[in-house]
């Protein structure tokens, strides 16, 4: 049986918080559907407008209904899906998300905000798994309602990386409680450096995408309806617990899923 007991530990200083972690590396041996889903080619370039066009068609839905954190939500309070789509620049995201109140309580973007309303898409660009928490292993990239884009860089300190993903959102003229978010999200590699990531001129280029791509890959919803804290956390993939604990995609990528880029 998987044990943490026999796991070397890390102490993390993140605030006024002092944090016992455990080594990720053996959380390769967490049972996680790693079946690639296969993401179609958009022929045509996608305009990132939150105004969903025939493109997405071609693109079947995937649901966001696996909960990680708090409690389990009402279909009116929170249900989400998403579709996916690539080109050889980017990965391209539609999410259509039911939520009931949309808050955005902290205006610094890279202030606590996993307690607002917010998508997560979570990335690991070559699918290698493993511990990302305060490294560019992997992305969790954390998409604020105002569009801003933070995760952790390797100095243990939050950071918008808004160049990364371009982001829109807009409501369903016909269903106001529905909003249609659409991404264009660059890819970038482990060894990105994070002086850069507010520098235009991007010195560390995005991967260029192609047919038989293996991409890591999940994605999540942060729901608060005025709470000091998020009030649930839903995402795309079912996370297996340590200790009882769902929230593990920040830290590892061991927890995503898998997707393979077709024609």
């Amino acid at each position: 049986m998987f044990s943490l007991a026999n796991l070397p530990k890390t102490i993390i200083k993140l605030g006024y918080l002092t944090i016992s972690l455990c080594s990720f590396s053996a959380l390769a041996e967490m049972p996680t559907d790693r079946h690639p889903n296969e993401v179609k080619y958009a022929h045509t370039p996608i305009t990132i407008d939150g105004k969903p066009d025939s493109l997405w068609d071609s693109a079947p839905w995937q649901a966001i209904d696996q909960l990680i954190l708090g409690v389990q939500p009402t279909a009116a309070d929170f249900s989400g899906r998403y579709k996916l789509l690539w080109r050889e620049d980017k990965l391209y995201l539609l999410a259509e998300i039911v939520d009931d109140v949309l808050f955005d309580k902290t205006a610094v973007p890279t202030s606590l905000y996993w307690d607002d309303d917010c998508l997560e898409v979570f990335i690991d660009q070559d699918a290698s798994g493993g511990e990302h928490q305060f490294n560019h292993n992997a992305f969790a990239y954390h998409v604020a309602l105002d569009n801003q884009v933070a995760d952790f860089n390797r100095s243990q300190q939050a950071q918008t990386f808004n160049q990364h993903v371009q982001s829109r959102w807009q409501r369903d003229t016909a269903r106001p409680e529905v909003i249609y978010w659409e991404l264009a999200i660059s890819i970038f590699p482990d060894y990105y450096n994070d002086k850069l990531a507010a520098d235009d001129a991007q010195q560390v280029s995005a991967v260029n995408l192609k047919v038989g791509d293996i991409i890591g890959f999940m994605v999540a919803y942060c729901d608060n309806d005025g709470s000091n804290e998020r009030e649930s956390f839903v995402g795309s993939h079912n996370i297996s617990p340590i200790n009882d604990d769902k929230n593990l995609g920040y830290k590892t990528a061991d927890v995503f899923g898998n997707i393979k880029l077709v024609k």
